[in-house]
């Protein structure tokens, strides 16, 4: 669980932190990692996400994979969330990511190349209620 914040100092410092160690894993690869850190993907949990990427890209060794993050998407309710993009240009949006899902995206879909749709966003032919989860 993350420590919580009580000034902007400390928002800085972590924000500072965290891009420096995307930026470590940024660069031309064929697959695109991208974590939603708006207000509302931190406040839900996106850093735990994001440092949870990291270490599963690199424990899995997948060094074809660029992590990145962004601010928000209009989804706050679905936070946090990732979008992953295939080789094939496909856009995966995964939501209300936790670090057990996380670990199972690095292994089954950006190492296996098997999406996991339970953890998927819904479209509107399939309404999810909050707290529903997969």
């Amino acid at each position: 669980m993350s420590a919580k914040i009580t000034s902007a100092e400390e928002l800085k410092k972590l924000r500072d932190r965290a891009q420096a160690q995307v930026s470590l894993r940024s660069g031309p690869r064929e697959v695109q990692a991208v974590v939603h850190m708006g207000t509302c993907g931190i406040a839900a949990g996106a850093r735990d996400v994001i440092r949870e990427m990291a270490a599963g890209l690199d424990d899995a060794g997948l060094d074809d994979v660029t992590l990145r993050q962004s601010g928000c998407i209009g989804l706050c309710d679905e936070e946090p969330m990732m979008t992953v993009t295939d080789r094939e240009g496909r856009n995966f949006l995964y939501v209300d990511l936790d670090a057990g899902k996380v670990r199972r995206i690095v292994k089954e879909h950006l190492a296996g190349g098997k999406p996991i749709e339970a953890f998927l966003a819904k479209g509107d032919a399939e309404p999810r209620l909050r707290g529903e989860r997969a």
